[in-house]
């Protein structure tokens, strides 16, 4: 049973949380942040300092610091270093990266025998137990899909069940496929594919919906065990000065696990759940009964999705794939659930997020957001598309005139720019992770990672925006350079840009009086520093409602 003293919600929280930050005029601050670099979230770093009392900043600047320091006052010298608002992450599947850290690493595998032996090796390190980590990248193999027969002598009758880097493909070795039930007999599922070989036998790859067949017979994870692995994550997540991030997930694993955690107490980072849009009506029961959690853990949005991912060539474009005429992807929810699903969820007040990835999706999607503003009214509603990675052109300033966020990933684009053109050609490539085009057209753009899909390290996203250097080296001045953007961009989109994705801009991703101290302290200065660099800083303090947070 959830102790609802711990979900406050909305108005009633934040009134809760306030105290009088005047306090410093004469017990002084709590907490004094001096001699920094200061990037309030606003215009160019300066000189400065910052002070805190309780969970809030209470001064901002070096001389009001300085003069509330009293012996009360816990001083921080940070001696030049840059400090920051936090960073938040607009898009994470928190349970699935935390479980992926304890994890066969498959991703950095050269070889079809180096990648069977890796997951060969977890298997007898883990006996008795399936094997569902790692992730892997047909590209970083020789481009081929792999197949039940690259791993079923090295797995015998342990079942694997390994996913796509994107997540959206999961390759299965036969004793997986047995337990799983698919045979040559078992038709796709709607939205989903089983890859067949020319015999018409499965070959091990299940796409989109058709992951599921397998995930039915997965070993189910105890809430305790889900509840310390996302501890691993919030650990990992704090070395990244990562203070927020927003799960938007495949599934109610995550949101079953930190609600469980917040049910014990702070969480260390903060969090903003959605669920799957199928289960609408099981998440206004909960809000009806508890409200929409509190400053910690929030919850009030869900997730739709519109097509597939471009690796696994499901997401859904206007022409074939350039590398498989007749394919044109998959649709997970069809146009006409998502045309009667949002709807219904925006009426009832929920935040709809929706994975749009092909142009096609993309386009539908932006049709039915604005199909809703008609029927149901203007309000804040703050839609957002995550990822929206090929946009057709002509389309990119829709989301600016109808209020749609982009919530999109730049690592995806410095790791897809190596294969991209292969799925699509050239021609489409104009609106292909069109951050900068985004951006000018006045869209409110917003940044994370995709983590696992991509690591949950904002520096690298920050460089992955800045240079657009796809992560094979071959692209030294930036792959579709005219998408780059600046640090300032990149930094508020990884900060305030996400706190307005999230309804939180009037209480974190600034250095502001009044605001969360949620702030990251970073070794350089990434308005300075070589732009081939970024990636290279590191995170030395990140503090969360006041609290500088342990890595450990």
């Amino acid at each position: 049973m959830i102790d609802r003293r711990h979900f406050l919600g909305g108005g009633a929280a934040a009134l809760a949380l306030f105290r009088p930050l005047t306090a410093w005029a004469t017990d002084g601050l709590e907490v004094a942040l001096i001699n920094a670099t200061v990037w309030t979230g606003r215009g160019l770093p300066t000189p400065g300092a910052v002070g805190l009392i309780g969970e809030r900043i209470a001064l901002v600047g070096a001389g009001a610091v300085k003069a509330a320091i009293t012996k009360r006052t816990r001083v921080v010298d940070l001696k030049g270093a840059f400090l920051m608002p936090a960073f938040a992450d607009n898009h994470t599947h928190f349970l699935i990266g935390s479980d992926k850290l304890g994890q066969a690493d498959l991703l950095s595998a050269t070889s079809r025998e180096d990648f069977a032996g890796r997951i060969a090796a977890w298997s007898r390190a883990n006996p008795g137990k399936w094997v569902l980590g790692g992730s892997w990248d047909e590209q970083r193999l020789g481009g081929e899909l792999p197949t039940r027969a690259w791993i079923d002598a090295a797995t015998g009758d342990t079942p694997v069940a390994v996913p796509r880097t994107d997540l959206h493909t999961y390759l299965l070795n036969s004793a997986a496929l047995k337990l799983a039930g698919i045979t040559r007999d078992t038709p796709d599922p709607a939205g989903g594919v089983i890859v067949r070989d020319a015999k018409g036998e499965p070959t091990g790859i299940v796409k989109d919906n058709a992951k599921h067949l397998v995930e039915r017979v997965f070993p189910p994870q105890t809430a305790e065990e889900a509840m310390a692995s996302v501890r691993r994550g919030i650990a990992h997540a704090l070395s990244k000065g990562i203070a927020q991030v927003h799960v938007p997930d495949i599934n109610w694993g995550s949101f079953h696990a930190i609600r469980g955690l917040r049910a014990k107490g702070p969480t260390d980072i903060r969090f903003y759940c959605f669920v799957p849009i199928a289960d609408r009506e099981k998440l206004l029961d909960i809000i009806r009964a508890e409200g929409k959690g509190d400053d910690w853990v929030r919850w009030g949005g869900v997730k739709a999705l519109a097509d597939g991912s471009l690796g696994s060539r499901t997401a859904v474009f206007k022409q074939d794939y350039a590398d498989a005429p007749g394919q044109r992807g998959v649709r997970v929810i069809s146009l006409a659930d998502l045309r009667r699903w949002i709807p219904e969820c925006d009426k009832a007040g929920l935040h709809v997020a929706t994975h749009a990835i092909g142009d096609l999706a993309n386009d539908d999607v932006l049709d039915v957001y604005a199909a809703i503003e008609r029927a149901n009214g203007k309000r804040d509603r703050r839609f957002r598309i995550e990822h929206a990675q090929h946009v057709t052109p002509s389309s990119i300033p829709r989301f600016a005139q109808e209020k749609v966020i982009a919530s999109v990933q730049p690592y995806h684009a410095i790791d897809d720019g190596r294969w991209a053109v292969k799925r699509i050609g050239d021609a489409r490539l104009n609106g292909t992770y069109a951050f900068g085009s985004l951006m000018t057209s006045g869209a409110r753009v917003t940044f994370g990672s995709d983590w696992p899909v991509a690591p949950i390290d904002p520096l690298l996203g920050l460089q992955a925006a800045v240079t657009r250097e796809t992560i094979d080296g071959a692209n030294p001045h930036g792959w579709l350079p005219d998408q780059k953007v600046s640090v300032a961009a990149a930094l508020t989109a990884y900060t305030s840009a996400n706190a307005y994705a999230g309804f939180m801009e009037d209480r974190v991703g600034l250095i502001a009086p009044g605001y969360y101290a949620d702030l990251t302290c970073l070794d350089a200065n990434p308005f300075t520093i070589d732009v081939e660099r970024l990636k290279d800083m590191t995170v030395l303090k990140t503090f969360v409602g006041g609290k500088e947070r342990s890595f450990a």
